[in-house]
């Protein structure tokens, strides 16, 4: 078949199950094939090729609604829904973006990068469903790993709880990125060797309804009976203790069990659950053989070997950095203890598990436990690292200012991809966490301006005693500086000044700088000094430094790359308004208020203007409209 041709999903209704298996193979080489040149969440939709498939031959989409939890498991439905044709774009600036988008597609009815939303959300389609006396069916696809995610509970309670008619399909391939772990976890591997539960249970209930009832009391045995084989049918029915009735294990990748399963499932009133048993990553064999998450999104890869292709960096990527300097610190400090929530591969703590895995916890995908749990270890004189990603971390904004900030506690948060991250997109870009943390109470903020000055805030991080702590660090890799041996703190709140100059100053700091000093050595030629200023503690700022600018009235350009509302600008406008510097010439430069989409980041920060050119611009402006002044 030419999946290039495919223009909606309804010929599947016509294929046969040898046909679909066809349709199967072609789907994995071409997803194989456009994946090794672009990159992209290989593992994921190699999974979930025949599920897909089987949803839309048995339901209608877009009239029954299918909410991809995560979304990075949604190539396939893609491809069906007429989107094969864009493959060789996915997650390039102005492409196919990696997640469902609603302006691609009338198919894509919800949006997420982010886990565990989708049963809210199709628990909302489905009472708009209801309201409005519409026939259709709401399809949830969440996977074993999201189901940890606390909102996904509380919507299991709520589905449960009103009964409401849904078909929610838990994808379990006992992997979200990295293995998956808690409790849930253990309950799904006990149902997935229990067997085919439901239909046992349905011929055992046919047999007791022949049971003569003479009597109340031979009723209630019998009830007594059939609850009784239900406990020994499967050990610990969750699903069905919360109001679902429970279909499965099936195997998602056979047709006839997979079309069985649904069509049963849509006969069924009130909240279903399927539970289907994919394997990650089938048919590309260093896929399913990963065990830790290296296949769960990669950059481009040699689909003869499964070498991925990597450009030759001397310098460690930041995550690796960061987590090295706290394992080493850990081998003289017993408090340190990290926690990640279900990215221990991300944020590069395979080592520190391997090491002291006492002191290491994967609380699974659950952001917000994630942050309290450091803080309840902080109250017992521990030093928590929470290794976390800008993005994710906004997940867990209450627990931040509630349990940490509000008791002052002295955690340190690792904010991992802080600024534009580029291809996964606007869901995943870290330019949001100044603004969210700038105005909590007792925190400390800070960004290194390389890898060096990285490991010493590092340092400075675990050394501090007086409350939260926070730095952030950019995706990718480190500049390849020298890197000192001996460690030592940073006064906090100060700032370092990279260059000198009297005509204007740049206030920057992280992955801007080397955009500053360029802008600044290009100036020079113009004649025009600039001071180029490390400022890299966010928060508190270097007031003192800060002051004598103001009082100097050298006109000041803060860069970042992060969102400007709210963000260092603002703190710098407002600072200087509440101590009488309203004279003061102060512009900004950052991400404007709008949500930006994936690409490279080059094009992106072009896109936005954030760049060496714009930089010079603005100081030229504001140095003259000094000089006009005087």
């Amino acid at each position: 078949m030419d999946l290039m041709s495919i223009e909606n999903p309804s010929f599947l209704k016509k294929l046969s199950n040898e046909e679909l298996q066809e349709l199967s193979k072609e789907i994995r080489h071409f997803l194989i094939n456009k994946l090794s040149t672009t990159g992209g969440h290989i593992g994921p939709n190699l999974g979930v090729v025949e599920l897909t498939i089987a949803l839309h031959k048995c339901f209608d989409s877009p009239k029954d609604k299918m909410l991809w939890d995560v979304g990075h498991q949604s190539y396939v439905h893609k491809i069906l829904t007429g989107r094969a044709k864009d493959f060789d774009t996915l997650r390039q600036y102005k492409g196919l973006s990696g997640f469902p988008k609603m302006n691609e597609s009338e198919h894509d009815v919800w949006e997420t990068g982010h886990s565990s939303t989708s049963l809210s959300a199709a628990m909302g389609m489905a009472v708009a469903r209801d309201i409005k006396k519409e026939d259709s069916y709401v399809i949830p696809i969440i996977g074993d790993g999201a189901l940890t995610g606390g909102m996904a509970l509380e919507a299991l309670n709520h589905i449960g709880d009103e009964k409401t008619n849904m078909i929610v399909i838990l994808n379990d391939n006992e992997m979200s990125i990295a293995p998956n772990v808690g409790a849930l976890h253990h309950v799904l591997g006990r149902l997935r060797t229990a067997g085919k539960y439901q239909w046992v249970k349905d011929e055992l209930e046919m047999m007791l309804k022949k049971i003569p009832a003479v009597g109340g009391k031979m009723a209630a045995t019998a009830e007594r009976i059939k609850d009784s084989l239900k406990y020994l049918l499967v050990s610990g029915v969750f699903f069905e203790e919360l109001g679902f009735t429970y279909l499965g294990p099936v195997d998602g990748h056979d047709y006839e069990d997979l079309i069985e399963h649904l069509n049963y499932a849509k006969k069924t009133e009130g909240p279903v659950l399927l539970h289907v048993i994919t394997k990650k990553g089938k048919g590309f064999t260093p896929a399913e053989e990963d065990k830790i998450g290296t296949w769960h999104g990669t950059g481009p890869y040699k689909i003869e070997t499964g070498d991925i292709i990597k450009p030759k960096i001397a310098a460690p990527a930041w995550s690796k950095l960061v987590s090295d300097t706290v394992l080493q610190l850990a081998r003289q400090d017993e408090r340190i203890v990290a926690i990640t929530p279900a990215m221990p591969v991300g944020s590069k703590l395979e080592n520190f598990a391997k090491e002291f895995p006492d002191r290491m916890l994967d609380v699974g995908i659950a952001e917000q436990h994630a942050v309290t749990v450091a803080a309840g270890l902080a109250t017992q004189k521990m030093k928590p690292f929470l290794a976390i990603y800008s993005t994710f971390l906004q997940r867990a904004y209450d627990q931040m200012l509630h349990d940490v900030c509000r008791q002052n506690l002295n955690v340190f948060i690792g904010i991992d991809r802080a600024g534009l991250v580029g291809a996964d997109g606007e869901t995943h870009q870290g330019i949001y966490d100044i603004s969210f943390l700038r105005h909590m109470p007792n925190l400390v903020l800070m960004m290194p301006k390389d890898e060096n000055e990285g490991q010493h805030m590092v340092y400075t991080a675990i050394e501090y005693n007086d409350g939260p702590i926070a730095m952030r660090f950019p995706r990718g890799n480190g500049l390849g500086v020298k890197m000192d041996t001996t460690l030592q703190t940073i006064p906090i709140g100060t700032w370092e000044v990279l260059k000198e100059g009297t005509d204007a100053a740049i206030l920057t700091f992280g992955t801007t700088i080397e955009m500053a000093m360029s802008a600044a050595e290009e100036l020079e030629n113009q004649g025009i000094q600039v001071k180029v200023i490390n400022a890299r503690f966010i928060k508190p700022l270097d007031e003192q430094m800060l002051n004598e600018l103001l009082k100097m009235q050298i006109p000041i350009l803060t860069v970042e790359e992060a969102i400007l509302q709210g963000g260092f600008g603002s703190y710098v406008l407002e600072y200087a308004h509440d101590h009488g510097y309203g004279g003061n010439i102060i512009d900004r430069m950052g991400i404007p208020d709008e949500f930006i989409e994936h690409g490279d980041v080059a094009s992106l920060l072009n896109e936005i203007n954030l760049t060496k050119e714009e930089v010079i611009k603005r100081i030229v402006y504001i140095a003259r409209k000094k000089q006009k002044r005087a």
